[in-house]
């Protein structure tokens, strides 16, 4: 596996490491519960070979590492790799899984959250992931449904407006780096279509409140896609409102809709064939 190009522009949320870093922790505290859940459903244990496909901060990797060690091996990928303490039979490497060569069959477990959506040539690289697995392989994909996350409670009419305001920008901003913020209701049938087999999906939502690392994570948006909101049409007062409003003790609201998606590479595995 070689190292990317670098020549690919970055995602909607890359090129800020500060930002990134509390991108990485915020997401790890709301969602590696649910994810890690999943993906102890796999049967995964000592051994396998994993692929962990825009790893961030390696949390999902280290875990995984852990669970197939000690003769196991994970393969944590990013544009931007973070490379934090190392652990036993983990590979963090940099490589772009759209443009940079990735073996085929290798792999018994390919893991990927919240990064296809935000790819335009998402149906590719999904097939290219599930080239990558072993026959018998499984691929979980994580992916939001982020279409509506609507306020249950605001302390005035004029806060419902600038929350509605608030996402409809970073909606916005998302479909212009075409990002498709419906994908994780898609997954299921996109993976049936890439020839998995056995595809199951399961989904999480929440009601967000000020304590919810989910709600912090999308106030954290308003300074790590700051300028991107301002060309949207938002001013800094609006953005510090909205902060204020998020922080409220008494807002909720509806959580994006949390897919993780299993399916399994047709064949048997290697280890069951005699």
């Amino acid at each position: 596996m070689s190292a990317t190009s670098g020549l690919r522009p970055p995602p909607v949320f890359g090129g800020h490491d500060d930002h990134n870093a509390e991108q990485h922790r915020l997401l790890g505290l709301a969602f590696d519960p649910f994810t890690t859940g999943r993906l102890a459903r796999t049967g995964l244990g000592p051994g396998w070979q994993c692929l962990e496909v825009g790893a961030g901060d390696g949390g999902i990797a280290a875990w995984l590492a852990r669970r197939v060690a000690p003769a196991g091996r994970v393969v944590a990928t990013d544009i931007r790799p973070v490379r934090g303490p190392a652990v036993a039979g983990l590979d963090v490497v940099r490589h772009d899984i759209v443009r940079d060569p990735l073996p085929e069959g290798e792999f018994d477990l390919v893991h990927v959250r919240l990064v296809l959506r935000l790819l335009p040539g998402r149906l590719a690289v999904l097939d290219r992931l599930v080239r990558a697995l072993k026959p018998g392989g499984v691929l979980q994909v994580d992916e939001f449904d982020a279409t509506d996350a609507p306020a249950l409670r605001v302390p005035d009419p004029a806060a419902h407006r600038l929350y509605r305001t608030f996402m409809d920008a970073k909606a916005q901003i998302m479909a212009g780096e075409e990002v498709d913020i419906a994908w994780g209701r898609k997954a299921s049938d996109a993976m049936s279509r890439a020839g998995l087999t056995g595809v199951t999906s399961h989904r999480r939502s929440d009601v967000w409140n000020a304590d919810s690392p989910g709600l912090q994570l999308v106030a954290h948006h308003t300074r790590h896609l700051r300028d991107k909101f301002i060309r949207a049409g938002m001013t800094e007062r609006q953005l510090s409102d909205v902060r204020e409003l998020l922080a409220h003790p008494g807002f909720r609201a509806r959580s994006y809709a949390l897919y993780s998606v299993q399916g399994r590479r047709p064949g048997r595995p290697m280890s069951a064939l005699p």
